[in-house]
């Protein structure tokens, strides 16, 4: 199972025009793969995507998209990145977001492999707290598969 955050379905939106013919068959796999629930959706990440760009939400929701919400069990496992990234209060540095934290822990959770669009770091920083979704997901302690839509598309 795939769970997507909203950079990927942005990227997919923006790069693979739905209205673009050249793409029916990518649209098609896709509402395929979200029909036998391959492809999944925090409430979150869902929920950034319906904001950002409307008619993507509503496709989505269209589509029947299954959303995983906020469970108590995400919250807590959110809260252990948060304390492993040494993220005090609610002070984000250049890392990951609040809302970045959820998306990881929903798809830990659901042991899904989770599809962002953020740039791995070739060199970690010195602060755990400024690291990307790619990086936390490789922490030993988070241990999320983690790649990118073109990944994605590559490998199936």
């Amino acid at each position: 199972m795939y769970n997507f955050d909203a950079s990927s379905m942005i990227h997919a939106w923006d790069n693979y025009p739905i209205d673009n013919p050249h793409f029916n068959s990518l649209w098609d796999w896709f509402c395929e793969q979200i029909k036998q629930k391959e492809f999944v959706f925090s409430e979150i990440a869902f929920d950034e995507i319906s904001h950002k760009i409307p008619e993507c939400g509503e496709w989505l929701k269209n589509n029947k998209v299954e959303i995983y919400p906020l469970s108590a069990d995400a919250i807590l496992q959110a809260q252990s990145i948060k304390i492993l990234l040494e993220i005090e209060e609610e002070v984000y540095t250049k890392g990951v977001g609040e809302n970045d934290l959820f998306i990881i822990s929903i798809a830990k959770i659901y042991n899904s492999i989770l599809i962002t669009e953020e740039s791995r770091q070739l060199s970690l920083p010195a602060k755990k707290s400024n690291y990307k979704i790619p990086a936390v997901c490789e922490l030993d302690e988070v241990n999320v598969n983690c790649k990118s839509f073109i990944d994605l598309l590559k490998e199936i």
